[in-house]
């Protein structure tokens, strides 16, 4: 019985693998490889709205800890992609995508004790070229400006000191590796 489960499973997972080829993919589900090293999380939705665009949105989070300073929360990222190449569909090629994000996090001066919590809103663009192969696996990498402009509600202590990459200006940069399908 447990390997009629098992043929079952495989051939149900296969088939919709393969189905799946001979259309373009609508959707696709990233992780950005990069966010580790500073020691945040992002993960991304993307998905197809017409020939030419996609509509995306990242969740993320962040343990940020450098000279003192703690930050950790959670950030969303609505994000709309214009695909600007004219041999491919969306979700594949050169793109621009105007985003907004907004950030809820909690600060912490491990020096002298002061904590609050900063609450951001912002955006910026960002350029990039997404790959998708054999319509499973995708590669996107983007790079922009962005601005974030916050309200700080100190809960101990004084206001401290915030990293302009929180809260002013900065830049996105990325670099996903996910499944199209």
């Amino acid at each position: 019985m447990r390997k009629v489960q098992i043929l079952l499973v495989l051939f149900i997972v296969t088939s919709f693998a393969y189905g799946q080829k001979s259309e373009n993919p609508m959707n696709n589900i990233k992780v950005n490889i990069f966010s580790p090293i500073v020691k945040t999380g992002s993960f991304f939705y993307e998905r197809k709205v017409s020939e030419s665009s996609s509509a995306q949105l990242g969740v993320g989070f962040t343990a940020y800890n450098r000279e003192g300073i703690k930050i950790n929360g959670i950030f969303f990222t609505p994000e709309y992609r214009f695909y600007l190449s004219n041999t491919k569909e969306a979700m594949e090629g050169f793109y621009v995508g105007p985003y907004l994000r907004y950030q809820n996090l909690k600060v912490e001066d491990t020096e002298d004790g002061s904590k609050a919590t900063l609450s951001t809103f912002g955006g910026g663009v960002v350029v990039g070229h997404q790959w998708i192969f054999k319509n499973i696996f995708s590669l996107d990498i983007f790079l922009g400006p962005n601005y974030n402009s916050g309200s700080v509600k100190v809960t101990e202590g004084q206001e401290p000191d915030i990293p302009t990459s929180f809260d002013g200006f900065g830049a996105r940069v990325g670099v996903t590796f996910g499944f199209a399908f």
